[in-house]
């Protein structure tokens, strides 16, 4: 476990007074279920560091990351301090769940929060139940980094998804989307109302990245090679055997380039034992915490999944100058333009090979287009920005609760 992390204990012991009309600082209890390498927990750091300290108390109460996750507060996150439930995580355990259930209760009823926001499916369920329970009276925001609705689960599961998050919003004080795309879907399916929605994009920094000769050595890659990247987990919603049949269709065509995948899941070793077979021209990085390092390598970054909420990926390759190839869905198109800052495509493994073709085989393209990546994500994801809005988000919903 990291150093920065503290054990579930450390918030129950806190004795800090009420806050009565926001004199003091406004307290804040992030709930995540598990902060994995992934989009929800670089936002959530996000938040956590940058947060007026003088306005703002920050507490955030996540579980325990999968052995075939990697740890965001363990591996780059480092720095941000986390009380650890244990029996919360991504698996759905009635006795775990129930532990880390009562765990949260005592925590909202030790802590007073003002404001709880949950992140995530999981946390939103289980965090704004134990809200209720405490009977504390907190604001309660939930944000929808994406959504269940499609590509998870069957018709029944889903179902029972839709009725949770119906009642659920009922009893949620503002609920945030990444994206308009992802709001639109949860409104249709009778989730919250317009009223209470908001769309919240995402932001983050992202570092100077080193120069291609110096990532490429860092990596063993070849520096004059063409490479497509594939960033993120590798999991059946990412839909990693689309993207080697549209591997195997780009190596089919003559064209010379090659695929790098940065991540990790439970699809991994038969993706190896695929690329084995068919001797597609596909190197595997494993997790990645540069992902500088992978972004600098690159020459375009391409995405395969069914399902996304606003995938931080495209974000960093659009800061990164480097231009994408993605399916249409979830609110990639609120991130990247067609036919400007990358291709989007439908779901045909063929589509995207002739997209990812294209680009990989016209390097003036790929500057334009990159360039304006750069220029779009810049002005709209910014850390800063998202920072500010959930603080200026939090102080208008008190104001609003005091003034009723």
């Amino acid at each position: 476990m990291s150093a920065s992390c503290t054990d579930s204990e450390a918030i129950l012991s806190q004795d800090t007074p009420m806050i009565e009309n926001h004199v003091e600082r406004i307290r804040v209890m992030r709930i995540i279920a598990r902060m994995n390498v992934g989009g929800p927990a670089v936002q959530v750091s996000g938040l956590m560091r940058s947060f007026d300290p003088i306005k703002f108390e920050q507490v955030l109460i996540t579980g325990y990351c999968a052995q075939d996750e990697s740890d965001y507060l363990e591996t780059v996150a480092t720095d941000v301090t986390a009380t650890r439930i244990e029996g919360f995580g991504r698996s759905i355990s009635v006795l775990g769940d129930v532990k880390a259930f009562i765990q949260i209760v005592k925590a909202i009823r030790t802590f007073k929060p003002d404001v709880i926001h949950t992140h995530t499916a999981k946390a939103g369920v289980i965090g704004r139940l134990a809200s209720i329970v405490s009977r504390h009276p907190s604001i309660r925001v939930h944000t929808y980094h994406g959504h269940l609705l499609h590509g998870y689960f069957g018709k029944f599961k889903t179902g029972i998804v839709i009725v949770i998050e119906r009642v659920l919003g009922h009893f949620t004080t503002r609920l945030l989307a990444v994206g308009k795309k992802v709001m639109n879907d949860l409104l249709s399916a009778g989730i919250g109302g317009a009223r209470k929605f908001s769309v919240m994009p995402p932001g983050l920094h992202l570092k100077e990245l080193p120069s291609r000769k110096a990532a490429c050595a860092e990596l063993d890659l070849d520096p004059n090679k063409t490479y497509c990247a594939f960033i993120g987990r590798i999991t059946q919603i990412k839909r990693p055997d689309r993207f080697l049949d549209a591997a195997a269709l780009v190596k089919r065509s003559g064209s010379d380039v090659h695929f790098i995948v940065a991540g990790a899941g439970g699809l991994l070793d038969y993706c190896k034992e695929r690329v084995t077979r068919e001797s597609l021209p596909v190197t595997f990085l494993g997790w990645r915490e540069d992902i500088e390092t992978v972004l600098a390598a690159s020459d375009l970054v391409l995405l395969t999944s069914d399902n996304e909420g606003t995938p931080l990926s495209l974000i960093q390759a659009g800061m990164a100058h480097l231009p994408i190839v993605s399916t249409s869905v979830g609110s990639v198109s609120e991130i990247a333009i067609n036919g400007e800052t990358g291709i989007l495509t439908d779901l045909r493994a063929s589509a995207l090979a002739d997209a990812v073709k294209l680009l990989g085989d016209d390097p003036v393209l790929r500057k334009k287009m990159g360039d304006a990546a750069h220029v779009y994500t810049m002005q709209r994801y910014s850390v800063a920005r998202l920072v500010k809005d959930h603080q200026d988000l939090y102080i208008k919903l008190l104001s609003d609760r005091a003034k009723s």
